[in-house]
C-alpha cells in the first residue's frame, strides 16, 4: 500500500472485467475503500464479486494483534455487505473469505524460496503467531460468518513445508482453513499437486499463478525481496511457467473441488501495462486445459 505507482482500484475492477473474470479479491487493506455503497455500486456496474478480504501484515508481533484483529472487523464488515458471490457443488464454506497472509520481516522476505537459509521462529513466537490466527478466524467465523483460510506466502513466517505442516497441526479444522497457492508452494520447493493432495482435507480456497524458470534461477542466485524478484518477471502466465496444470486439473477433478479460484499476476505496478494481456492468456490457457 505503500506504493506509489499503485493503478486506482477501479481500474483494477475495469481491467478484471475486460479479462473476462467474475470477481476478484478486495486486495491488501485499505486498497479500496471501505464504503460499502461505492464498492457495491462499482462492482455491480461491471458484473463483479469479491470472493476474499486479505490480511496481508505481521502476524508475528504481539503489538500488532489488535490492529489486525481491528482490520478483520473492517474487512469482514464490509464484504459480508458486498453483492454476494455464488455458491457452487463441492464447495465446502461459502464466498467471501478472508484470506490470511503473514507478512513484514526483512530476514525472511530476503529468504524467500530458500528454505536451508530462512530463520524460523522459536516456540514462543510461533505460539503466539497461531494465536493470533485464531483470534482473527474466530472472530471472522462468529461474528460474521466468513470463512479465513490461512495462505502460506513467500517471504513470510508461514512459507515452507515444515511451516504449513506445523500450521495444519495447531489450528484445527473447525477455526480456519487453507489457501493454497500453487506458486507460492513451488517457489518454496513444494509440489503443487502433492501439497495440495496431502492437505487436500484443509483446503477451502486455492491460488492460481505461474513461475518463469529463467527469471527463477537467476532470483533464486540472488539475495532479493521476493516482489523485487516478482518486478523481474519471476511470476509469468499462467501456462508459460513451470507448474504442471493439467495435472493440477485432473487432481482437483479427482478431488470434486467446487471452490473458488483466484488467478494473480505478481508485478510490479511500474511494470503493469501488460497485466491484462496476461490474464487474459492465462484464462484462455486454463479454458483450454479443462478449467
Amino acid at each position: 500500500m505503500n506504493n506509489p505507482h499503485l493503478p486506482s482500484w477501479e481500474k483494477v475492477l475495469d481491467e478484471a472485467r475486460d479479462a473476462g473474470f467474475g470477481g476478484l479479491e478486495l486486495g491488501p487493506y485499505g486498497y479500496m475503500p471501505l464504503d460499502v455503497t461505492r464498492v457495491s455500486d462499482a462492482l455491480d456496474q461491471r458484473g463483479l464479486s469479491i470472493v476474499a478480504g486479505t490480511i496481508f501484515d505481521d502476524l508475528v508481533s504481539l503489538d500488532n494483534r489488535e490492529n489486525l484483529l481491528r482490520q478483520t472487523r473492517e474487512i469482514c464488515a464490509l464484504i459480508t455487505q458486498l453483492p454476494k458471490p455464488h455458491s457452487h457443488d463441492g464447495q465446502r464454506f461459502e464466498a467471501p473469505y478472508l484470506t490470511v497472509m503473514d507478512w513484514g520481516h526483512g530476514v525472511r522476505d530476503f529468504a524467500a524460496g530458500h528454505s536451508d537459509r530462512a530463520p524460523r521462529l522459536d516456540g514462543t513466537a510461533w505460539s503466539n503467531m497461531m494465536e493470533t490466527i485464531r483470534q482473527i478466524s474466530t472472530l471472522a467465523r462468529d461474528e460474521y460468518g466468513v470463512r479465513a483460510t490461512i495462505h502460506p506466502h513467500a517471504g513470510g513466517y508461514i512459507e515452507f513445508a515444515d511451516e504449513l505442516e506445523a500450521l495444519v497441526r495447531d489450528i484445527d479444522a473447525d477455526t480456519a482453513g487453507l489457501c493454497l497457492d500453487t506458486g507460492h508452494m513451488a517457489y518454496a520447493g513444494m509440489d503443487p499437486v502433492e501439497t495440495l493432495r496431502r492437505y487436500w482435507d484443509r483446503v477451502d480456497y486455492i491460488h492460481f499463478k505461474d513461475i518463469d524458470p529463467v527469471v527463477f534461477d537467476q532470483v533464486m542466485a540472488q539475495k532479493i525481496r521476493f516482489f523485487d524478484a516478482c518486478a523481474k518477471g519471476v511470476m509469468c502466465p499462467i501456462g508459460r511457467g513451470i507448474i504442471d496444470y493439467p495435472a493440477v486439473r485432473a487432481l482437483l477433478s479427482e478431488l470434486g473441488y467446487g471452490g473458488y479460484i483466484t488467478i494473480e499476476q505478481e508485478r510490479d505496478p511500474q511494470n503493469a501495462g501488460s497485466i491484462l494481456d496476461d490474464l487474459a492468456a492465462s484464462r484462455t490457457f486454463l479454458k483450454q486445459t479443462g478449467f
